[in-house]
């Protein structure tokens, strides 16, 4: 264990670390928040579900015990989250850990989540809930089809932007235009408000590609060893089954299908891998063209790991942040 760096958090100051699925954020974010007195935030949108905590990798007993951690694990499956809903749990977090003197450190490779942060979205109205819940029920009752073809015409700016089966987004538009009168477009041009004043620290992890797709295919497996499968399954005979919320994790589809008796384990398991890949490739992209100002660093392949000098180096660039007025 580094020894700790006796840093007095400087106000308003916050540490990102992100980056693709199985690039090794948990594991440095676990090295420098024991030797900066750290606190650990969730930053990804499906270990917030509790009942996901091996396939959707979340930290085990030990990585708890060893630094606070917070956003994690608390939501139903079906429980929607999204990244406004987030960054708000956030703001609170991260006010909670400076308030006690701590240094708050954002891990996760949900990018839309830590731009809602950061840069903050353009002002979208609150809903009623009588409102969404009657647009949700004419997404039901009439079918996503025929709404999106309703939206094309009161709405078609995000008509154009959505697959006419996207359920979810449909109603969204659908209950923003009954709410508003106006449409989700013009309130997606307006200016974006943060939803806090912070500093921000950005560390995005950009390992070479290969070695990222190595990694990927070798946690899926590790996953199913820890009993990944046994968790699709208690989760498929929960009630709901809503494609949404937790049931959109990485895996969960395929292994769902190993769950029903329409695929094997053995056709299931390349087909998350492959999946899995996928997303990691998109997220590199969208981190190099989306994250702004930041620091891309490498990890060690194939073990996407970070030697203790490099860790140290890293430690001392935060530092100077924390201290730099």
């Amino acid at each position: 264990m580094a020894a700790k760096d006796k840093v007095p958090p400087a106000a308003g100051r916050v540490v990102v670390i992100a980056g693709p699925t199985a690039s090794g954020k948990s594991a440095l974010a676990l090295d420098l928040a024991e030797a900066l007195d750290g606190t650990i935030i969730n930053a990804d949108s499906m270990q917030v579900y509790r009942d996901l905590p091996v396939l959707t990798a979340q930290p085990d007993a030990t990585d708890l015990g060893r630094v606070p951690h917070r956003l994690y694990g608390f939501l139903d499956l079906d429980d929607a989250c999204d990244a406004q809903r987030w960054a708000g749990l956030a703001v609170a977090e991260i006010a909670a850990v400076l308030a006690g003197g701590g240094i708050p450190i954002l891990v996760g490779g949900t990018g839309l989540y830590l731009r809602a942060l950061t840069t903050g979205f353009s002002p979208l109205p609150e809903i009623p809930a009588e409102i969404r819940d009657a647009a949700r029920a004419l997404v039901a009752e009439e079918g996503a089809p025929a709404i999106h073809a309703r939206l094309t015409e009161r709405d078609p700016v995000i008509a154009a932007r959505l697959k006419p089966t996207d359920r979810q987004r449909i109603a969204r538009a659908w209950e923003v235009l009954e709410a508003t009168e106006r449409p989700l477009s013009w309130w997606q041009a307006q200016a974006p408000v943060p939803p806090t004043k912070h500093h921000f620290f950005s560390l995005v992890l950009n390992p070479e590609r290969a070695g990222l797709y190595q990694a990927v295919d070798g946690r899926f497996e590790a996953m199913l060893e820890r009993g990944a499968l046994a968790e699709v399954a208690a989760a498929e005979a929960l009630p709901g089954k809503v494609v949404a919320g937790g049931r959109k994790a990485l895996g969960y589809p395929e292994l769902a299908r190993v769950v029903s008796g329409e695929a094997t384990l053995g056709e299931a398991v390349p087909a998350a891998q492959q999946a899995t890949r996928r997303y990691a490739k998109r997220q590199l992209t969208w981190f190099r063209h989306q994250m702004g100002e930041t620091h891309f660093i490498s990890p060690d392949l194939p073990a996407m790991k970070f030697s203790q000098s490099y860790t140290a180096e890293t430690r001392h660039k935060i530092r100077d942040f924390l201290l730099t007025p």
